[in-house]
């Protein structure tokens, strides 16, 4: 092995053994994941992907000649799928003084979502329901908001559900290399 490979491999320690001490990771080791949290939000990635999918195939009706009734049964699935995902918050928040901090980061995020899909939902609804202070261009847009916000909720939750697996997968493989600063 020549000096430069010896140099390289000695800043490869230097900087893996800073990693594997560092705050971030001792405050890790002080905050442990809640499993229950970790279930929780992984059922509401389901959730969301379910909402998601149902929210981009009402707001594809407004280029078809879908009918006035496949436009209340699917915003009314898309209602159904919000309440059940606010009643999934409402767990979430129920469990949160367990949360590590980044499933309290997670909590925090999802109701501002639901809270606009709510709105834009409820201005559907109205307008299935004859009220005209929504005019169809209106319509359109708050199909193609929910859409959008049904989208990055999915999103999101699903980021949050994937850094939980891989942390968990990193912990655990640094318990078994018996890393310092692993569990």
């Amino acid at each position: 092995m020549n000096t430069r490979n010896i140099a390289c491999a000695g800043a490869f320690a230097l900087l893996l053994a800073g990693f594997v001490t560092s705050p971030a990771t001792l405050k890790a080791a002080a905050n442990p994941d809640s499993e229950q949290v970790s279930k929780l939000l992984s059922e509401a990635k389901t959730m969301a992907f379910q909402l998601k999918e149902d929210a981009v195939a009402m707001e594809s009706y407004t280029r078809m000649n879908a009918t006035w009734e496949s436009h209340a049964a699917a915003i009314n699935q898309i209602k159904e799928h919000i309440n059940v995902l606010g009643r999934q918050v409402a767990k979430l928040k129920e469990a949160e003084s367990g949360a590590s901090p980044w499933q309290r980061t997670a909590i925090e995020r999802i109701y501002p979502y639901l809270d606009e899909m709510s709105g834009y939902t409820t201005a559907v609804i109205e307008r299935l329901n004859g009220d005209r202070k929504h005019t169809i261009a209106d319509y359109k847009d708050y199909l193609e908001a929910n859409a959008d916000y049904a989208s990055d909720l999915a999103s999101m939750i699903g980021d949050f559900v994937d850094y939980g697996n891989a942390k968990d997968r990193a912990e655990r493989l640094g318990a078994k290399l018996e890393v310092r600063g692993g569990k």
